[in-house]
């Protein structure tokens, strides 16, 4: 054998040695290598559907005398309007004046609080009084004069102690505070009594001329 030849072999047993090498090696690498987890299996994500809104409640009413001031400004004029039925005498009150607050007035009537006025809070006592608590509109809107301001006061008081007759007295109160006065007749400083001197039918029966 020529020197050549026996040089090819030599470098063909070591090619061949390399390679089983290297495939032995990449062989191991694998086997060593840690198994990858399974994949989870993915599912569309869920749509979240808000519930329908739900329809307001009517639920039951009661006609309700709310009082406005006569044509003339000198009387109250009781007018039947529908209001929510609450449960209790609080909530009932807060039912009512709120209920006179926002309501318009008939033709020829007008309504005897500020436009504007809200409702703070109402609160009944254990002898049956009820307070109610009214913003500053009430006082820095009131147009003044001492019959105007007779009238609110007791367009309230009525209006109150006529539908919930278990009520005994009304105390406004403006801002949380006792109020002297609305506009500086009335005294505000106690609750009142039902006034039914200034009520005047809505339509009075016509007087015998004799």
């Amino acid at each position: 054998m020529t020197a050549r030849r026996l040089f090819a072999v030599v470098a063909a047993v070591a090619g061949a040695a390399a390679f089983g090498w290297l495939v032995m090696s990449a062989l191991g690498s694998l086997l060593r290598a840690p198994a990858l987890p399974p994949a989870e299996p993915t599912t569309a994500p869920t749509a979240v559907v808000a519930p329908p809104a739900a329809a307001p409640a009517t639920g039951p009413h009661i006609k309700a005398t709310l009082y406005f001031a006569s044509p003339d400004g000198q009387r109250l004029v009781g007018v039947q309007r529908e209001v929510p039925l609450a449960d209790g005498p609080v909530a009932q009150a807060r039912v009512l004046v709120e209920a006179l607050l926002r309501a318009d007035a008939p033709d020829a009537l007008s309504s005897i609080v500020p436009a504007g006025t809200s409702l703070r809070g109402v609160y009944v006592s254990n002898r049956n009084e009820v307070f109610v608590d009214l913003d500053s509109t009430v006082r820095t809107k009131h147009p003044g004069g001492s019959m105007q301001e007779l009238l609110t006061v007791y367009g309230l008081v009525n209006t109150l102690l006529v539908n919930l007759p278990t009520m005994t007295e009304v105390q406004i109160l403006v801002e949380g505070r006792e109020a002297d006065t609305l506009a500086g007749h009335v005294d505000l400083r106690r609750p009142l009594r039902l006034n039914d001197a200034l009520i005047v039918s809505a339509d009075p029966s016509p007087q015998d001329p004799s």
